[in-house]
């Protein structure tokens, strides 16, 4: 179990990544790709990707990036840099910044349980050419098996922050904390991770937490091991529906008949309340609708693959899937 142990200034400095992470998405997505774990929700981006990978002449190039992130157990802190909370390119800047003893001491942890090829050791002592060639490995498998799916990716994400942000409003950030459950507990200024693979303190000392929810990320969320490093959780969220790339076919064939339901201008105001998340009260409010009409709509555009929804105590958030958010944006 991990522990997370909050102060009062801990309380306030806390906060929620402002959209999907690319390097920790791009990071965590190599564990998903190679773990046991079979998800039916990536399992057509699985395959997708390791036939690319397979015809991708350049893919021998990516040995270490995989040889650094096992399917199982640790991964360097410093693939992840705190930068990339800006961003790709700020995250890959720090990386290729890296201080020579952290990447040592890093690569020495996952050697403890893992054979690293030879290029490790160059990496290790910190040679620029070294360094360079890891973030030109990332940024080529981002392209082959990230870039193409971004769009989902991001929308699920949105649509986690919009539950969170409602959660903030409710309850302050002691509500925010709550809303993480079941996944981790939050009682008497602790977040507890109960299914963390370790048993571990975290004391914040005032630096707040940043929270990163992250479509990649498994059932268990992810904290950097070193304690003095800014500190980062990284949670998962609902995926929203399986995973294709963002010139695939945006609905099945059962959600094209639905659709032909969604002709009406109450149900494009739902859709558009729904954008940055709204409950079945606010919706009727706002369209001065009957709650049990506006339930009715919510329920055919979520049928439709427009809407997810997502129960939060007495009442229920609709946030808008990808396919909803494209339907918006046309």
């Amino acid at each position: 179990m991990l522990k997370i142990h909050f102060s009062g200034e801990d309380i306030l400095r806390t906060r929620v990544a402002p959209a999907a992470d690319p390097v920790w998405e791009m990071v965590l997505s190599l564990h998903v790709l190679r773990g046991r774990t079979r998800d039916p929700l990536t399992a057509n981006w699985r395959r997708s990707v390791a036939r690319d990978l397979r015809q991708d002449s350049g893919s021998e190039q990516l040995r270490l990036l995989f040889a650094l992130n096992p399917p199982r157990g640790y991964f360097p802190d410093f693939l992840t840099p705190y930068a990339s909370v800006e961003g790709f390119e700020a995250g890959l800047d720090a990386l290729r910044s890296t201080p020579v003893e952290l990447l040592q001491r890093d690569l020495s942890v996952l050697a403890a349980e893992n054979q690293l090829p030879s290029s490790a050791a160059a990496l290790a002592r910190g040679e620029v050419s070294a360094l360079h060639h890891l973030a030109e490995s990332m940024e080529q498998y981002r392209l082959l098996a990230i870039s193409p799916y971004w769009s989902r990716i991001q929308a699920a994400v949105a649509a986690d922050r919009a539950r969170r942000a409602r959660a903030l409003l409710d309850g302050g950030v002691e509500g925010l904390l709550t809303s993480l459950r079941p996944a981790m507990r939050w009682e008497s200024g602790v977040l507890e991770v109960r299914s963390y693979p370790h048993s571990r303190e975290l004391h914040l000392d005032g630096r707040g937490l940043l929270l990163v929810p992250s479509f990649f990320c498994a059932a268990t969320p992810v904290a950097l091991l070193d304690p003095a490093l800014p500190p980062v959780l990284v949670y998962p969220v609902d995926r929203l529906g399986a995973l294709v790339s963002a010139d695939a076919s945006a609905a099945s064939g059962a959600a094209r008949e639905s659709l032909s339901a969604l002709l009406g201008r109450t149900r494009a105001a739902v859709l558009q309340a729904s954008d940055e998340g709204c409950t079945t009260g606010e919706v009727a409010r706002q369209l001065n609708i009957s709650p049990a009409a506006a339930s009715q709509h919510a329920t055919v555009l979520r049928n439709a693959g427009l809407l997810v929804s997502h129960r939060e105590r007495n009442s229920v958030l609709h946030t808008l899937t990808p396919l909803g958010r494209a339907m918006l944006d046309t």
